[in-house]
């Protein structure tokens, strides 16, 4: 790698065959191809081959494959095809099922993919950081990732922490100046490197590495792959199947022990015990779980819900606590100057007049000190400097004429910049202004009015007398009750050099007031979020008065409520904020410490809390939280990374789909396990109650292979992709402690398992009074139609009538299909034969599809009763 560091920008610029306003697009492609793409390259992914081969992988498989080569020597053919036919589908099924998950992950993790902001054909574009190549010029600000590793070109204050690549927790001062010397990486200061987090002010960088080219792409290439942990949920899972597994084993082992104590062939007696383990064993289990949730994950991309890590959507079934920002996320994040202060009056942003000195002023502050950028014809950055923008833009200078921003940005060159800060609570930029040197700054106007001594009247300068100041602060607090956002501006003449020291003195300009309204979804986001059990607590920057005056419009804050500011909160202990943290709904001026004292005390409260964020210091409180959601608008890449969510809309109305839709996915996670296991405990009650009865067996190996295959994994998919409704949004939010197996899910299985078992052996009987053939095939077709239709069982636990048979198509699609195999089997003579299927006749097939059918009636007779009782309460 050439060593950037020890050239000059020109040089580097000239090196690399680009100009610092950046790459021409079509050269784009072609340093894609040369250099390689900007990503990081993950561990050898799998082949579905080795996916395919894989799924043999299994204890109860490997039996299955030696009891089909027992088979098979025995001279029995047909159950040896069956046997490997089912195999090969199940195979087929399970690969399938991983190679669509994985699909699902993969297009989440580019939906998350950071966002950077670049020059290219002079122009300034956002693009995803994976589309950076090598010679572009980036822009970067306090809140960025480095997306690459890039040699200086402009610092304004540039400081970046390399911690993640040199173990230095200390900020690094970036300059573009050469470095003759041999250095260590933390010693570049002119190079910044992919990983890196941009703390404080701006700069302009160009690419000179990407992917594994790049120092951390270097450290990459020597780590092994570690594999994904499993959600609790699916570690829970795989617990209760091994424990399922050893019960089922030994239910077969004493299956197998009567049908040879009866004297049944012994190779007959391991196929049938063996067929009974793999048929009542949910081997699917794990997949499906995997597959329901990559695909309600994929679904609330859509919805613009971006879950970064599986366990978030089980958490997200359990919030009972949503912490909601303001800015952008209640309310539209399009801020609009409504009212403007200024030489001692009020006025509309359509009233300010040019010819006017402390009105031109007031437009340079707002232009100049301002880092919002126009690309394709929208502007990007901070909502309320684009709103200034936008003020700017519609100031007329003649009845035809608008005022045109860029030319006064080119104009009026910076000569020096100190971005604002959380502390400083303000911006400064230094300019020439009418052939003077003129400090330009806006900021908070508690804090800029007190550095000012001076007032800007139209065409004069005063000093700040009390009444000036009175009549100033008389302006400013009544915009605050109006719930408006405030700026105030000031400027100052100096030929000193620009810095902190400097911010003070100031000349008066003018306060500038700003709305951003309520987005129309939020109220009825809130009430959703009420009936639901979840609270909504406001926390925001802005003054208490401004904040309980949104929340109040928002049906957040209620009569009793509290509302507190930040500084009030630093004098609380930790005791008082957790007795009092239930009766507060609203927050204002709150630092990144108290966010997180927040959400302690409501987990202190045993609540599972939501937190959303935007800023660099709202990092600790989204890794805090429960879940940590980061705006993916406004966001900045350290939040995004520590969320486990990202709102690519930043939207509230948003989170509470998200929730709705985290619900969902585990709600119809455990209603595919209670269809699974209660129609695997119908096949195993209804062959012990044969077994122990001293009958012929009810079903042959093959059946039981068949059903394995055809009545569980589709329909338990299909149950997995029903759709959430309003109905999740009126239930208290699920107990995060509460396990799986509770008292209602384990009722469930029985009654329903014991239903369909029940049908099956009045089946069995109608046939065994002709023939023990005859029985076993009524058995059969009555055991897989009753698991088919059981599938319209387990969709919810509303009766179908309300919740409309078509609105789960795959679930249709799945008993279609199911109902077309049996057909096959029962039509067709040659597999007929395979599956042992005797010819029973219209009558008797009807009787085997009514019997199927009466559990499923059952249940839904009970449904519609428990509905109606419920709704009469």
């Amino acid at each position: 790698m050439k060593e950037f560091w020890r050239m000059g920008k020109e040089e580097v610029l000239k090196e690399l065959g680009v100009s610092q306003q950046g790459l021409a697009g079509k050269d784009v492609e072609s340093r894609k191809e040369k250099y390689g793409e900007n990503i990081l390259e993950e561990a050898h992914k799998k082949s579905i081959f080795r996916i395919f081969v894989e799924q043999f992988a299994d204890l109860l498989v490997a039996i299955l494959v030696v009891a089909a080569i027992i088979s098979a020597v025995s001279g029995s053919v047909e159950s040896t095809i069956v046997i490997i036919v089912v195999l090969i589908m199940n195979a087929i099924l399970g690969t399938v099922q991983y190679v669509k998950a994985e699909k699902s992950l993969e297009s989440l993790k580019e939906l998350s993919s950071p966002m950077v902001k670049v020059k290219r054909d002079g122009q300034k574009l956002e693009i995803k950081s994976s589309e950076i190549v090598v010679g572009d010029v980036i822009l970067v600000e306090a809140g960025d990732v480095i997306g690459a590793d890039g040699r200086i070109l402009e610092s304004y204050s540039l400081k970046v922490n390399e911690s993640s690549l040199t173990g230095e927790a200390s900020e690094v001062e970036k300059n573009n100046r050469i470095i003759n010397e041999e250095v260590a990486l933390a010693d570049r200061k002119n190079m910044v490197y992919t990983g890196s987090l941009v703390v404080y002010g701006r700069g302009e960088m160009v690419v000179t590495a990407v992917g594994m080219d790049t120092e951390l792409g270097k450290i990459a290439g020597m780590i092994n792959a570690v594999g994904d942990n499993k959600t609790p949920l699916q570690q829970n899972l795989d617990k209760f199947s091994k424990g399922l597994a050893i019960a089922i084993m030994i239910i077969s082992a004493i299956v197998f022990a009567l049908y040879l104590y009866r004297g049944t062939n012994p190779l007959d007696a391991l196929m049938f015990a063996v067929a009974l383990a793999v048929a009542a064993i949910p081997e699917a289990l794990g997949s499906i779980v995997t597959i329901v949730q990559a695909i309600g994950t994929s679904k609330m991309a859509r919805e613009n819900a971006i879950i970064k890590d599986l366990k978030a959507v089980e958490s997200l079934g359990c919030v009972s606590v949503v912490c909601s920002d303001k800015t952008g996320t209640l309310t539209k994040n399009k801020m609009t100057v409504k009212e403007i202060f200024t030489a001692g009056r009020n006025i509309k942003p359509e009233e300010i007049d040019l010819t006017k000195d402390v009105h031109r002023y007031l437009i340079y502050d707002a232009v100049i000190a301002n880092d919002a950028i126009l690309s394709n014809g929208k502007y990007i950055g901070d909502p309320t400097e684009y709103s200034l923008m936008e003020m700017a833009d519609n100031v007329n200078l003649n009845q035809q004429k608008k005022l045109d921003t860029d030319f006064i940005r080119k104009w009026i060159n910076r000569m020096g910049e100190i971005p604002f800060d959380s502390d400083r609570k303000m911006m400064s930029v230094k300019c020439k202004l009418h052939g003077r040197e003129t400090i330009l700054t806006k900021g908070a106007p508690d804090l800029l009015i007190e550095k000012c001594i001076r007032v800007k009247h139209e065409n004069k300068v005063v000093d700040m007398t009390i009444n000036e100041k009175e009549q100033i602060v008389k302006a400013y607090e009544k915009f605050s009750e109006n719930g408006l956002r405030v700026l105030a501006f000031a400027y100052k003449e100096t030929n000193h050099k620009l810095g902190l020291e400097e911010e003070c003195d100031y000349t008066f300009i003018g306060l500038v007031a700003m709305a951003d309204p309520l987005r129309e979804e939020t109220i009825p986001a809130v009430m959703d979020a009420k009936s639901a059990g979840i609270k909504t607590v406001m926390i925001t920057g802005d003054h208490k008065t401004t904040a309980v005056a949104i929340a109040k419009e928002a049906g957040i804050y209620r009569e009793g409520d509290m509302a507190i500011t930040g500084l009030m909160l630093d004098k609380k202990d930790d005791e008082w904020l957790n007795e009092n943290v239930e009766n507060i709904s609203v927050y204002a001026r709150v630092s990144p410490e108290n966010k997180i004292r927040i959400v302690k005390a409501w987990q202190n409260r045993g609540h599972i809390t939501a937190m959303t964020g935007d800023g660099v210091n709202d990092a600790p409180a989204l890794k805090k939280a429960d879940v940590g959601i980061a705006m993916g608008i406004t966001g900045t890449e350290v939040s995004k990374d520590a969320a486990t969510m990202i709102l690519a809309d930043d939207n509230f109305a948003t989170i509470i789909k998200a929730v709705s839709n985290g619900r969902n996915v585990f709600r119809n996670i455990k209603n595919a396990i209670i269809f699974l296991l209660s129609g695997n405990m119908a096949g195993i009650l209804t062959v012990l109650y044969t077994v122990l009865l001293g009958l012929p067996a009810p079903f042959t190996p093959v059946h039981l292979l068949f059903m394995n295959l055809l009545t569980d994994s589709l329909p338990a998919i299909a149950i997995g992709m029903e759709p959430s409704d309003k109905s999740l949004l009126r239930m208290p939010p699920r107990n995060h402690k509460e396990g799986l197996l509770t008292k209602d899910f384990i009722q469930k299985i029985l009654i329903q398992g014991g239903l369909v078992a029940i049908a099956t052996v009045i089946s069995y009987y109608i046939g065994l009074n002709v023939s023990s053939g005859f029985a076993t095939t009524m058995a059969f077709l009555t055991l897989t139609i009753a698991r088919l239709f059981h599938c319209f069982n387990c969709r919810n636990d509303k009766p179908i009538s309300k919740i409309k048979l078509l609105s789960n198509k795959f679930s249709v699609m799945a008993f279609v299909a199911g109902l077309i195999f049996i057909g096959g089997v029962i039509v067709i003579t040659p597999l007929s034969g395979l599956f042992d299927i005797a010819n029973i006749g219209v009558r008797n097939l009807v009787f085997a599809i009514a019997l199927a059918f009466a559990p499923t009636a059952l249940i839904q007779l009970y449904k519609m009763v428990l509905y109606k009782g419920r709704n009469e309460k």
